[in-house]
């Protein structure tokens, strides 16, 4: 397994981006939420993602996964080893964690992935006329009194 596998399986899941970010960091992301991360240089770990409560509790009991950095407490897990897990096992995992971001989005996120639309992030043309400036006068300044 390597980061052009991971890569490839992550961008197979609907709507997923990719945008390198924090300087070698290659993330992975559904409507604007990150569900997984790869180093591009070598560190400490090389992938991390989401995992459910149960499979967290199991995953850090095994040599070379760790809690995540910074995201442990959301039930992030950290790869140190390339062979930690089977690519079986990986695929399931990185398709869960893809699940569990995406079952946290909004309902319209969530309906606009379902029939396969990208998220619309342009305001609706009602709220823009609203908003369009008033045709009203300019206020004329009072002068200061002496």
């Amino acid at each position: 397994m390597n980061t052009d596998w991971v890569r490839d399986l992550c961008l197979s899941f609907p709507q997923t981006t990719e945008q390198i970010q924090w300087g070698e960091v290659l993330v992975f992301k559904v409507a604007g939420k990150i569900h997984a991360l790869t180093v591009l240089q070598p560190a400490r770990t090389w992938l991390t993602f989401k995992v459910s409560p149960e499979n967290f509790a199991e995953l850090t009991e095994r040599p070379g996964i760790i809690p995540a950095p910074y995201l442990a407490r959301a039930k992030w897990v950290a790869l140190e080893t390339r062979d930690a897990l089977s690519p079986n096992e990986l695929a399931l995992l990185l398709r869960e964690s893809y699940n569990l971001v995406v079952a946290k989005l909004p309902k319209k996120s969530r309906e606009a992935l379902a029939s396969g639309k990208a998220r619309a992030r342009q305001k609706s043309s009602k709220k823009r006329e609203a908003k369009a400036p008033s045709q009203k006068p300019p206020h004329k300044r009072k002068k200061p009194s002496r």
